[in-house]
C-alpha cells in the first residue's frame, strides 16, 4: 500500500490513475481539493477496489499519523504543491507554508511513522520536484544534472528548493529513505488551465486572446505527464535512498513553437468558422517579472541508472492532448466553474 498527496491534481492524478490501472496495489490519494485538485479527474477509478481517497491538509499533522498508522504504507509520494509560478508571484506566503512547511510537516509525520516500524529499509519518501529550482539556463548552456547548482528565482521555485533541501536533510540527519525527483514541465490530460498548453487551447476554442509573455522565445523541455509517471514509478521501485533524479522529456521547444504547434492542431481537428488559423489570436504580453529564459533537463542518471527514457513523442502527445480537451468538455466545464 502506498500514500500519494496531491492524487486530485495534474500529475498526481495522473500518476492515481496509471497506479491503479497497472499496478493494482491499494493507494491512498490525501487531497485538499483547493482549486488546481480535481476529484473528477479520477472519476473512473472512485469505486476500485485499489483506491482510496480522504480529503485533508499535508500540514494536519494528526491527520497524517493517524493516515499512516491505520494504513501502514510502504512509501509516501509527495505531489500536494502550490507550483503556478504567477501566482507565487502575487501570493507568495502561499506558497512557502504549503511547499516548504507543509512538506516539512509531512517528513516529520513520515519520519515518526519509519521509526515505528522499525526503521524498515523497504520504506520510501519520495519527493516530488521541479527544474525550476536550478534557475534559468543561457541558450548554449548545458542542461541541468543533478549536480547543478540551486538558483531559484520566483517564489514558486524557491520554496520548491527550499523543501528539496528539507528532503535532503532528513536523510542525512535521520536516514529517513528519501527520493527527490525534480521534472521539466510537464503536459498533457486533466492540466488545469492557467498553465500555458491548456490556456491556449481552451482560449483558442473560445476565440480569446492567446496571450505570450515578451518574444515567446522561452525555452522550456516537454515532459508528458504519463512519462513522467512512469519515471517515477521506476525511481520509487530501483532509486537509490538519498538520491535525486532529473527527469526530462528530451523536448525543448520555445513557447512561441508550443503555441503555434497547438494552433496547427487546432486548425485541423476544428477549423475556425472565418477560415483563419488559430495563430492570429496570439497576442505578445508584457514578460512576467523573473521569467526564466531556459530550461533543459539531462537525464544521463536515470537513464543510464534506471533504465527510463521518455516514450511519448511531443508531436504526438501534444496532438492527443489537444484532443483530449476537444473530447472532455464536461471536465472543463467543471474545472472552470472552481475558479
Amino acid at each position: 500500500m502506498i500514500l500519494v498527496t496531491g492524487g486530485c491534481g495534474f500529475i498526481g492524478s495522473a500518476f492515481v490513475l496509471q497506479w491503479v490501472r497497472e499496478i493494482k496495489e491499494t493507494l491512498v490519494n490525501l487531497d485538499l481539493l483547493t482549486y488546481a485538485g480535481h476529484r473528477a479527474s479520477l472519476a473512473s477509478v472512485e469505486d476500485n477496489e485499489f483506491y482510496r481517497f480522504v480529503m485533508g491538509d499535508i500540514a494536519d499533522t494528526s491527520l497524517i499519523a493517524e493516515l499512516l498508522e491505520k494504513h501502514q504504507p510502504r512509501a509516501v509520494i509527495h505531489f500536494a504543491a502550490e507550483s503556478h509560478v504567477d501566482r507565487s508571484i502575487s501570493a507568495p506566503v502561499a506558497f512557502a507554508q504549503t511547499n516548504v512547511v507543509g512538506t516539512l510537516k509531512l517528513l516529520d509525520a513520515s519520519l515518526a511513522y519509519w521509526r515505528s516500524i522499525g526503521c524498515r529499509s523497504d520504506f520510501r519518501f519520495l519527493h516530488v520536484s521541479t527544474d525550476e529550482v536550478f534557475g534559468s539556463l543561457s541558450p548554449d548552456a548545458p542542461a541541468f544534472t543533478e549536480l547543478h547548482r540551486y538558483e531559484p528565482n520566483s517564489p514558486y521555485s524557491a520554496s520548491k528548493a527550499a523543501s528539496d533541501h528539507f528532503v535532503r536533510a532528513y536523510h542525512h540527519t535521520y536516514g529517513l529513505p528519501t527520493l527527490t525527483t525534480n521534472c521539466s514541465n510537464n503536459y498533457g490530460p486533466r492540466q488545469f488551465p492557467e498553465k500555458l498548453i491548456p490556456l491556449m487551447i481552451l482560449n483558442a476554442l473560445a476565440n480569446k486572446p492567446l496571450p505570450v509573455y515578451g518574444d515567446g522565445q522561452q525555452i522550456r523541455d516537454w515532459l508528458h505527464v504519463d512519462d513522467h509517471c512512469s519515471a517515477l514509478r521506476m525511481v520509487l521501485q530501483n532509486g537509490v535512498p538519498g538520491d535525486t533524479y532529473n527527469i526530462g522529456g528530451r523536448s525543448e521547444r520555445s513557447n512561441m513553437d508550443v503555441v503555434k504547434t497547438i494552433c496547427a492542431t487546432l486548425d485541423a481537428a476544428q477549423p475556425r468558422s472565418d477560415g483563419q488559423s488559430y495563430v492570429s489570436l496570439v497576442t505578445h504580453v508584457t514578460d512576467r517579472l523573473g521569467h526564466d529564459r531556459r530550461y533543459a533537463i539531462d537525464d544521463s542518471k536515470i537513464s543510464g541508472n534506471l533504465n527510463w527514457l521518455p516514450a511519448v513523442a511531443f508531436e504526438q502527445g501534444i496532438k492527443d492532448t489537444v484532443h483530449w480537451y476537444l473530447d472532455h468538455p464536461d471536465w472543463i466545464r467543471s474545472v472552470l466553474s472552481k475558479q
